[in-house]
């Protein structure tokens, strides 16, 4: 019983980071997702004492263009291997959604990252392990805040300075930051941070 009540904490925690992922990426997520209380996720999500993740799969659209979905798909196999991934591709080409995440528990086999890697093509798919959500990153007290510019901002930015992308300072897509914001190569993000003399001051990263 003690071990459902900590995996239900555990999930609740991993629910509400992937909900302000994904609302910060510019997808919709109502207030009520966002906000949700350990009680309340409780009594949605769980069946005779424990989460089931099928229920906490969802999809939501893009507040500026409504026709650009997300689907995030909580896997219950522990390992993730083809028939999961076969799964998971199959609820995306039903509901025509380009876009996916995946969440697993504690690993993917070699074989399941082939899939992603094959299907680049047909769709943007990213993974992350439940681990990595238990904490949203980017609300970590050394953490600036990074803001993701559209392509005209980032021209105005280069025609401002009169710089080339060569020479604006790098970000690796590996970066957890990156990852949590889905960056692309050759996408630029604003790092805000604190100044003594001025209050704040901004940097740039492009993601390589």
């Amino acid at each position: 019983m003690a071990d459902d009540a900590r995996e239900t904490a555990r999930l609740w925690r991993i629910n509400r980071t992937i909900h302000e992922l994904v609302n910060d990426r510019g997808f919709q997520v109502s207030d009520e997702e966002l906000k949700m209380d350990l009680n309340t996720f409780q009594a949605h999500y769980a069946q005779n004492g424990r989460v089931d993740r099928n229920l906490l799969n969802f999809f939501t659209n893009s507040r500026l263009n409504p026709s650009d979905q997300i689907f995030v798909f909580f896997a219950d196999e522990k390992s993730v291997g083809i028939k999961t991934m076969r799964r998971f591709i199959h609820i995306l080409d039903e509901k025509a959604i380009q876009r996916g995440v995946i969440i697993y528990p504690t690993a993917m086999t070699p074989s399941s990252r082939k899939v992603i890697a094959q299907m680049a093509a047909q769709y943007t798919l990213e993974e992350f392990a439940e681990s990595e959500l238990l904490v949203n990153i980017t609300k970590h007290k050394l953490v600036p805040r990074h803001e993701v510019m559209s392509p005209e901002e980032k021209k105005e930015l280069l025609d401002k300075y009169r710089l080339r992308e060569s020479q604006l300072p790098r970000i690796q897509l590996g970066d957890p930051v990156s990852r949590y914001y889905g960056l692309k190569r050759g996408q630029v993000v604003r790092i805000i941070r604190p100044s003594e003399t001025s209050g704040r001051y901004a940097s740039y990263r492009m993601a390589f």
